[in-house]
């Protein structure tokens, strides 16, 4: 009996004829679906960062120069969060340039990564002037802005800098003595979260410096698990 016959003798008693697919039909339709994400992925950064370049939600926008939204690989396993940019990123669209950004190019070199491999972004978007702290009122105008960008990435690892990113993610006042060394969790997604010094702070206590490679050896575990 032929595959035709089988299949008249199948419908005739009712029961129900399944047609495979051929296996390049298959990685067809998986490569279109893919690449169809891909690109509404895209479509997505590219919105947000457009809504962050026009946000005028708070004054921050009459001080700055330009905003700066994140930089780096966005399919990153590892997020570092700063608290908001300074002079120089705020002159460069970028987070974390400078002596502060050239430190922390150096430590993750120390565990294997760069700044293309991970994704860097801050908790404001915009300078506060002088330098400041972020006030409450700022960071909850740019509370959406990063929550969306953690959301498009989904990384495995978040990694929190300083004591003004670390009490805004983890919704504390703890002193970054009781943050360091721990794992904590952040959203719904409970993506652990490891807290170290800013660079800025280490470049000023360089001391402390030891402490922050322990933190970044537990982060390479972590990712490397």
């Amino acid at each position: 009996m032929n595959e035709e016959q089988r299949q008249y003798y199948l419908k005739t008693m009712g029961i129900p004829v399944w047609l495979t697919c051929q296996q390049d039909e298959y990685e067809d339709v998986s490569t279109e679906v893919e690449n169809i994400a891909t690109e509404d992925k895209l479509l997505s950064w590219e919105s947000l960062q457009k809504e962050v370049a026009n946000c005028k939600q708070c004054l921050l926008h009459q001080s700055r120069t330009q905003t700066v939204f994140g930089v780096g690989c966005q399919t990153a396993d590892l997020l570092i969060v700063g608290e908001a940019p300074g002079f120089h990123e705020d002159q460069q669209g970028e987070p974390f340039v400078g002596r502060a950004g050239q430190l922390l190019n150096d430590m993750l070199l120390s565990i294997g990564l760069s700044r293309q491999k991970v994704y860097i972004a801050n908790v404001l978007k915009c300078r506060p002037p002088n330098n400041r702290d972020p006030s409450p009122e700022e960071v909850a105008t740019c509370t959406p802005f990063l929550e969306k960008q953690i959301s498009l990435l989904k990384p495995k690892l978040i990694l929190a800098v300083g004591r003004v990113a670390a009490h805004y993610l983890l919704k504390s006042n703890a002193p970054m003595r009781e943050l360091r060394g721990q794992i904590f969790h952040f959203g719904e997604q409970t993506t652990p979260l490891v807290v170290t010094y800013h660079p800025a702070y280490l470049l000023r206590s360089p001391r402390e410096k030891r402490k922050a490679f322990e933190d970044l050896l537990k982060i390479q575990g972590m990712l490397a698990s």
